[in-house]
């Protein structure tokens, strides 16, 4: 895998994507996406010095998101990462017209997403020395990541973690109640459809046709999100149980968060300034479950993606990124 042809990609030079192809499964082929900043040699000289030099980051999306945030990765390769974006199965640029959007079972089904994208990176280097790996992931996406780095520990030299959806909005509590329902109906009929929950709010605080400054495909990440399923929910809620149970992480471990939620059915423009998504008091809490070395972050006035926020937090993320770079085992 990953020995295709890289093309330019929807965000225009010097953004290039590579098609991953997955075999198929009971929907047909499927694929992930890799995506890459191609860099000149000013770049390379450049950033030779920053604090990530030397290391690769793999940035995995949201649910019904897709790789769209070019100053992230501008950010990042300024510290002297190279930066790669997986829009994995699905989702984004991988999602094909026969496919349930955004559909697994099992967040473990990932690791063949993540697995390709690693080795299309390791080729680009031509069998140099082994580099550092730091993956990043916002929301769900966090969540399959810090499962993945558990799985595979011997990979992974730090991980950021940007609102990451280790916990239920209501709580441990609150899906100890409402996990045996859901696991209920996912074994039942895995794909029957459930309500819509989805007010819109997020995407009123990103999106540049509501009160936020980002413009992005609609198609990869619907006003309200996409349709939810049992057998998708069920998946996510035992992720979130292993979590709670501890997943043992040694490596430095960043995790950045709104310093408020505001859950609530009704739009407050407060809501331009907070996390609509997740409840960041239960996850700040939870991120003590990962592991030995775990920074938590809180951003005030941050979005739910700490990256779309404000111009103001976007500059507390770099320096918060620049910092935790430093503690990095070399």
């Amino acid at each position: 895998m990953g020995t295709g042809q890289w093309h330019e990609d929807v965000l225009g030079a010097p953004f290039e994507r590579l098609e991953l192809p997955l075999g198929e499964d009971r929907e047909g082929p499927v694929v992930a996406t890799l995506v890459r900043r191609r860099r000149s040699p000013n770049d390379l000289l450049l950033h030779a010095r920053g604090p990530l030099h030397g290391v690769d980051v793999l940035y995995v999306h949201g649910w019904s998101d897709y790789f769209f945030q070019v100053e992230l990765a501008e950010h990042l390769e300024r510290l002297g990462a190279r930066f790669h974006a997986l829009d994995l199965r699905k989702y984004g640029r991988s999602l094909r017209p026969h496919q349930t959007p955004g559909f697994v079972d099992d967040l473990a089904v990932y690791d063949e997403d993540i697995g390709a994208a690693l080795d299309a990176i390791a080729a680009e280097h031509h069998g140099g020395p082994r580099r550092r790996l730091v993956p990043m992931g916002h929301s769900t996406g966090g969540l399959t990541l810090s499962l993945w780095a558990a799985r595979h520990p011997e990979l992974v030299d730090g991980l950021v973690l940007n609102s990451p959806w280790l916990e239920f909005q209501a709580s441990a509590l609150g899906r100890a109640i409402v996990a045996p329902v859901i696991k209920l109906g996912a074994r039942r009929n895995p794909l029957a459809p459930m309500p819509a929950v989805d007010p819109g709010f997020y995407t009123r605080t990103v999106s540049v046709t509501g009160d936020g400054s980002w413009t992005y495909d609609q198609r990869w990440r619907p006003e309200r999100g996409f349709p939810l399923h049992p057998g998708w929910l069920a998946a996510v809620f035992t992720g979130q149980e292993r979590v709670e149970h501890g997943l043992g992480l040694t490596v430095p471990t960043l995790v950045m968060l709104s310093d408020k939620s505001m859950l609530q059915p009704r739009w407050d423009d407060g809501m331009a300034h907070a996390d609509v998504a997740l409840n960041v008091d239960v996850v700040a809490h939870r991120a003590l479950s990962l592991g030995d070395e775990v920074t938590v972050r809180r951003l005030h006035g941050a979005l739910h993606d700490v990256v779309l926020s404000a111009p103001d937090v976007r500059e507390q993320v770099w320096d918060v990124l620049g910092r935790w770079a430093t503690t990095l085992p070399r």
